[in-house]
């Protein structure tokens, strides 16, 4: 049996991931600065909690070791933990921009270092995810720092798939986009129809479910992904529509109108 550890896993995406993982048998530990208010559980399972300050790299040592130690292993880790306020750059005092670096990517570096001497002793190795998102790939205006962060995690986790391969240790990233999570309609400023109003920026038609992530977790953590590493895999729905195609769109149909409205005329003239 499997021993996941999820940051960050009492709520939102990470509590996605966290019953993904009991669904499919793993032993799940959860952990954050704050314990859920009720047991994580899927399955008819339920996930172990432990408290942690995932920016401490002392602690983040001390998680892993104790973590192995209680449950005889650690095979997965799953460096969710992560987000950010809506802040401009020019606004905000300089700490806080920093402590946005440092949780979206110092954090995952602590956790990721920790749990390299223990899965490297391990006979099947590990795997490390990275929650990775959109924010990194283009430009973020309002979350800058974020997804500055989150570019920066994509790199570190190429170098670490390659730097690790031969400790037996799979690193990859999964590329959010947005996900249908209570953080997520409060970063919006929540309200009536907000929901159809997001859906509408998704190729797909919707949102992802905190457990379709989760569901992409246990794939890159299963032996069907044994010679996965070092990759990133998008999980977005087809991304995000861009505004180019849909001005593009609205003159085609206005273009048809225009057509329909000609051809209309020119039956009625004969």
């Amino acid at each position: 049996m499997s021993v996941v550890v999820v940051t960050g896993g009492t709520r939102g995406v990470g509590a996605g991931v966290a019953r993904a993982f009991l669904r499919d048998g793993a032993e799940v530990v959860v952990c954050g600065r704050n314990a859920p208010e009720r047991p994580l559980a899927a399955a008819g399972r339920e996930a172990r909690y432990l408290p942690l300050d995932v920016r401490d790299p002392a602690a983040a040592e001390e998680f892993a070791h104790r973590v192995a130690r209680d449950h005889g292993g650690l095979d997965v880790l799953v460096n969710n933990a992560g987000g950010t306020p809506y802040r401009p750059l020019a606004e905000g005092e300089p700490h806080r921009h920093a402590r946005v670096i440092e949780l979206n990517l110092l954090a995952p570096l602590h956790l990721s270092r920790a749990v390299h001497p223990v899965m490297r002793q391990q006979p099947g190795g590990g795997v490390i995810l990275m929650i990775g998102s959109m924010s990194g790939t283009r430009p973020s205006p309002g979350t800058a720092a974020y997804g500055a962060a989150k570019a920066g995690l994509a790199s570190l986790a190429g170098s670490m798939a390659a730097e690790w391969a031969g400790d037996g240790i799979r690193v990859n990233t999964l590329v959010l986009g947005m996900v249908g999570t209570e953080r997520l309609r409060d970063h919006f400023g929540g309200g009536e129809g907000l929901g159809p109003a997001l859906d509408r920026t998704v190729p797909l038609g919707r949102l992802a479910e905190p457990e379709e992530v989760g569901e992409a977790c246990v794939f890159l953590a299963s032996p069907r992904a044994r010679y996965i590493t070092g990759a990133s895999l998008a999980v977005h729905g087809g991304g995000e529509r861009l505004a180019l195609h849909e001005t593009t769109a609205r003159e085609s149909e206005g273009e048809s109108e225009r057509d329909s409205e000609v051809k209309s005329e020119g039956e009625a003239r004969a």
